[in-house]
Order: structure tokens, then sequence, then C-alpha cells
């Protein structure tokens, strides 16, 4: 299976300034933000980062960390990207509260998204979601974390897209798709995005290595001859994208099809240089 590499290229709110020395500079909208990167193992080019806030990791016995801000930051801002806007934040997961390594998937489901029913798993503050309504599907945005499903009602609303077809559910990734199983119910298209670690609304635990082969034998149940593809991607985890990928094929073999798997990326400003960020898989019908 040849593996592939998705790149996010910046647009006008977001891009990776800068990286190297076990960090990244990025710009959200007028925001400049510093946070840790392994995976910048080489030399950055510029010594000189003027940013508004550096998230500080804790050490390996505490996780976590913290946010310094240098200039004082807004609890929220707005971004756009298209005819989609949304909040960023400085969240206690040293993210901004979207992935912005996603853009290139949120386009690929959007050239199969018209008219579609679609789910997003693990779907966080909506912004996948959102792209996918605002293309024409109609939606099923799941997530464990109500504040974060607020969040993502809150962009729709920004996005003017509040009215659209999309159902926002609090609920356990995993039981909600085994019970869409039992209820006989199909999708044309599963987006998911599962994290190594969590919990669901009522103390469920998610392993990765353990619960993602499960979820995606349900996910198939979901998916028939007519259905148009499925995302996996994951973050943060020793896993190859040649086993995801092996894990997809197998999964999904009898309903044909073409498999891709691989690398995703961010493009730097400054050198043009690629950072990875995560490992994909996906199944379609093209």
């Amino acid at each position: 299976m040849p593996l592939t590499t998705i790149v996010a290229e910046p647009w006008s709110d977001w891009g990776l300034l800068d990286c190297g020395d076990g960090r990244k500079l990025e710009r959200y909208g007028s925001v400049r933000v510093i946070r840790p990167e392994p995976q910048a193992m080489w030399a950055p080019a510029s010594a000189n980062w003027d940013a508004d806030a550096s998230f500080i990791p804790g050490s390996d016995e505490e996780g976590g960390g913290r946010w310094v801000q240098h200039r004082p930051v807004p609890r929220s801002w707005p971004l756009r990207r298209g005819e989609v806007q949304f909040n960023a934040s400085l969240t206690p997961f040293r993210h901004l509260a979207f992935f912005p390594d996603m853009a290139p998937q949120w386009d690929w489901m959007r050239e199969r998204a018209d008219g579609a029913e679609i789910m997003n798993l693990f779907g966080y503050t909506g912004v996948g979601t959102l792209h996918l309504s605002e293309a024409g599907a109609r939606m099923v945005h799941v997530d464990a974390s109500k504040k974060s499903v607020d969040a993502g009602k809150v962009n729709a609303t920004l996005s003017g897209l509040v009215d659209r077809p999309i159902r926002w559910l609090v609920e356990d990734a995993a039981k909600f798709t085994a019970r869409e199983v039992r209820r006989g119910r199909r999708y044309d298209g599963i987006l998911l995005d599962p994290p190594k670690f969590g919990r669901g609304p009522t103390g469920e635990v998610w392993r990765l290595e353990e619960h993602l082969a499960p979820l995606l034998a349900d996910c198939r149940r979901l998916l028939d001859t007519d259905s148009r593809f499925l995302v996996l991607t994951v973050y943060a985890v020793r896993m190859s994208a040649l086993a995801i990928g092996e894990l997809v094929r197998q999964t999904f073999a009898d309903l044909g099809g073409r498999v891709e798997c691989g690398e995703m990326a961010v493009r730097e400003e400054s050198r043009g240089l690629l950072l990875p960020t995560a490992i994909f898989a996906r199944w379609s019908r093209d």
C-alpha cells in the first residue's frame, strides 16, 4: 500500500510561520503563538520569535501544561476559512480549539458531501462538521464533551449555518455508533478523529489501541455499496500509517473501492518545509 502525504497550506487566518528546536510559531488571525513540537528537530529559520503567548508543557510526571501570555490574548476570537467562521482560543490542551492540518481532509470530503448524510465522530468544536454542512451534507456531530458541542453550536451561529440539518449530540462515540448499527442506520460518509485516550460523558474509557478496531467494524456496518467515504485521522501515537491503513483495508475489503494511508503535514511559510502532524487512512468509493 503506497504512502501518501497530505499537506495543509497556509490561508489568510492561519499559518505556520517557523519551526525548529522542538517548537513551532503559528499565526491564528492576529494572534501569534508558540507551541511545543517534538518533530521539529531542525534549526528554526529565525532565533527571534515575537509571540503573544507560549504554551509551557508540564513535566512527564505532571503532564498538561499552561499558557503564558506575553501580551493580552482574548478568551476567544473569530477566524474564517472559506465561508465557515469559528472561534479560536487558548485551550488547556495546548491547541487552539481546532486542527488546521485537517483542512485538506475537509476539502477532500467536501467534494463528496453534497446531499450526503455524514457522521463526525469525536467531532470536537465542529469546524469539520460546518465545512461539510456548508457543502451540502446532512450532519450528525458526536462528541463526549458538552463544552465542545456547545462551542460547535456557537461556531454554527457565527457561520450562519444554525438552520442547516446538523444533529449535535453529546455522546460516547463507540456507544452511539453501536446503537446506530442496532437501529439499522446507514451513512454516506464517516469522519473519525479519535484521541489516544479519553472518557465518555458517563465515564466510559476510550483507549485507541483497544477500541479502534471494534469501532471501525461498526462504522463498516453503517456504510454500504452506495456510501462515499470514511476518513480516519490519528494523532500523538506510536503507530504506523501502514498499520491503520491495513486495518481499514481489511475492514472495508468487501466494499471494494480504494484505501489510502500516509502522513498529514503542514507547510511552513518561511521555508516551505513540511512539518508532520498526524497519520491517516481513508476509504472511498472512487
